[in-house]
């Protein structure tokens, strides 16, 4: 893994493949680091010829943390970047491709990184080779939200002892999960392990929230999106459930909407990957072609 400068912050990225493949950016969602883009899937992209960059949002895992940042356009440094926008997160993604010399990508969104894929493609038009947005939204305030067994989950504190948070997240987990594709309960707890080990810090999941809240409804400037996208998403999804994938389908000129039968709001492990990897390698090669 390395760490690179790009819209004036620090940025952990990782790549897979060869560089001379073209290449797809995949970001993730709230409070999400890269690893849950797991290796195994991105080696699955790299091995159909795609040069794989995942990394680490602001405010997760090893990037830049925002709180008492300042801002490098005030002449003194006193203006606060705690508080940013998911416009933010679009230009530090395209921030890491140009620090990476590369000129044009394909962008791979899940949940909240759906979100900031689809700003980018609002506004980097030009670095935007195809689109793939995986359980995301437009955030239209009309659609149906989370279900009651979901929403409870947000509501409650995130425990800080190791132990405590490790067996919180896998049981709120479980509620995301779709009955098609149940949750790998040790491959899930190890990673977890994993990642409150790299980096535990909550306090950047409130401002990613925060940063998705105040985005609004996007479904008028996602008419302008040229890109070719792909809309991925499960019809059992209890937080941004099924018809946010058929709306952000319909607001994006030309979308291809994939529904994936029994899967909830996650990427689950091992089940659903080959589908989900191939109709993205298939998308993509018919981009690029």
């Amino acid at each position: 893994m390395a760490n690179m400068t790009a819209n004036g912050i620090q940025i952990e990225y990782d790549t897979f493949g060869d560089k001379n493949d073209f290449p797809i950016l995949l970001i993730m969602g709230i409070g999400a680091q890269m690893l849950l883009w797991d290796e195994e899937i991105c080696k699955q992209l790299a091995e159909k010829n795609l040069f794989v960059i995942r990394f680490d949002n602001r405010d997760v895992g090893l990037s830049s943390k925002m709180e008492g940042a300042k801002s490098s356009d005030s002449p003194e440094g006193e203006a606060n970047q705690d508080e940013y926008t998911l416009d933010d997160m679009a230009d530090d993604a395209a921030g890491l491709l140009a620090a990476l010399n590369i000129e044009k990508a394909h962008i791979c969104g899940f949940s909240m990184g759906a979100a900031v894929a689809q700003t980018v493609a609002i506004r980097h038009p030009a670095i935007v080779q195809g689109l793939i947005c995986i359980a995301g939204t437009t955030g239209n305030s009309e659609l149906p939200p989370p279900t009651p067994e979901a929403m409870k989950l947000f509501m409650k504190p995130v425990p800080s002892i190791r132990d405590e948070y490790i067996n919180r997240i896998i049981s709120d987990y479980k509620v995301f999960f779709g009955s098609g594709y149940p949750l790998d309960e040790e491959w899930f707890r190890n990673l977890t392990a994993q990642l409150y080990d790299r980096s535990f810090y909550p306090a950047g999941i409130t401002r990613q929230l925060m940063a998705l809240m105040l985005h609004g409804d996007r479904r008028e400037r996602l008419r302008s999106v040229k890109a070719p996208t792909l809309v991925v998403h499960g019809n059992e999804d209890p937080v941004l459930r099924v018809e946010c994938g058929k709306d952000l389908a319909d607001a994006i000129p030309g979308a291809e909407l994939m529904i994936v039968e029994g899967m909830g709001h996650d990427m689950p492990h091992g089940g659903a990957w080959p589908k989900i990897t191939a109709a993205i390698v298939k998308h993509t090669q018919m981009v690029y072609t």
